[in-house]
């Protein structure tokens, strides 16, 4: 009987030893494992979005013989899939630094947050510049800094934003055929060199757009990429299964092309409804006092500003709708 009792201490005992070096191992692996991460010199913007370009991970992890066993590992642990850069966005590696950095604003014109964007969202260099000879896209962004969720990536560094989607964007629709270029020019170092604040985005963004419009004659579509402050419950959508930041078109009626601009955004509209159905928000019109009205929309008539999802929308959302943006704007320009 003692020696039962004993017994049963001894394997408590032992399991409870187990079970505290798996505690130290995992203890230690992960700050390791942080720590490694957050010092990389590999891991920046520019990076990063060539990483989203590639389809995620994938390419990363096929130098490691040992993936299918840590890939296992850390599904158990963690309901992380290495394989899956989705669940490393929406889970984190470890929650280091999960702390969620969401800006309360509202829309307005004058980008009068700049500021407190400032604090959470910073200009990113061109990952893969290329000088098109013949563009018929141009992609700017009057609101450069426009940020979103940076949960799990901000201790990277990594400040997914709208000049991150505008370069996602255009490698989308280059390998579609459609040639498009980006407005990659620091539009807030612009606005301090020329001693202008936050409401004169839309002046400094007139500038390069002019500037493109001459240097290419082949340009017809002049595409302002911003994104929204409203809740993710508003700018979120399940599409077969995939999370999708859901897009606004902005109509400025107080300008001679607004009629022609209705027609290029309703047709646009129309074909995510046909595809994406829920991805759309629709179309919102401005005019009057406290309101721009125009976004640089009399400059052509075929000029579009898209709000693609909100502060609340992760990368991975914006991703999801840099594609089908990608395919119904090859929709519309190529023909169904």
């Amino acid at each position: 009987m003692i020696k039962k009792m004993k017994l049963k201490n001894n394997v408590k005992k032992g399991i409870k030893k187990s079970f505290l070096y798996i505690i130290f191992i995992y203890f230690v692996f992960s700050i390791t494992f942080y720590y490694s991460l957050r010092n990389s010199k590999e891991i920046n913007n520019t990076n990063f979005i060539n990483f989203l370009l590639k389809g995620g991970n994938s390419h990363l992890i096929g130098d490691y013989k040992l993936v299918n066993f840590v890939n296992g590992s850390t599904k158990f642990l963690f309901n992380i899939d290495i394989t899956r850069p989705t669940t490393i966005l929406d889970n984190g590696i470890f929650m280091y630094g999960n702390e969620e950095k969401v800006l309360e604003v509202t829309h307005n014109d004058d980008y009068s947050n700049l500021e407190e964007l400032k604090k959470v969202s910073s200009y990113i260099e061109d990952p893969n510049p290329v000088d098109m000879e013949k563009p018929i896209i141009y992609i700017y962004n009057s609101h450069q800094l426009e940020n979103y969720d940076s949960q799990n990536l901000d201790i990277y560094g990594i400040t997914p934003n709208v000049l991150m989607a505008s370069y996602l964007l255009r490698e989308k629709l280059n390998n579609r055929g459609l040639s498009t270029i980006v407005e990659s020019t620091n539009m807030t170092e612009f606005l301090n060199l020329n001693g202008w604040d936050y409401s004169q985005a839309y002046n400094a963004s007139r500038i390069f757009i002019l500037d493109k419009k001459n240097k290419y004659s082949t340009l017809e579509y002049f595409v302002d990429l911003h994104r929204d402050s409203v809740s993710k419950s508003i700018t979120t959508a399940d599409i077969n299964g995939k999370s999708y930041a859901r897009i606004l078109f902005v109509l400025g009626l107080e300008n001679s092309n607004y009629a022609e601009n209705e027609k290029t955004m309703s047709e646009i509209n129309n074909l995510c409804n046909k595809y994406y159905p829920g991805l759309s928000r629709g179309i919102y019109k401005k005019e009057g006092a406290g309101v721009n009205g125009v976004y640089n929309q009399d400059i052509s008539s075929k000029s579009i500003l898209i709000e693609v999802g909100s502060t609340g929308n992760n990368i991975d959302e914006v991703l999801n709708t840099i594609e089908a943006l990608s395919n119904v704007l090859y929709f519309y320009i190529k023909g169904e």
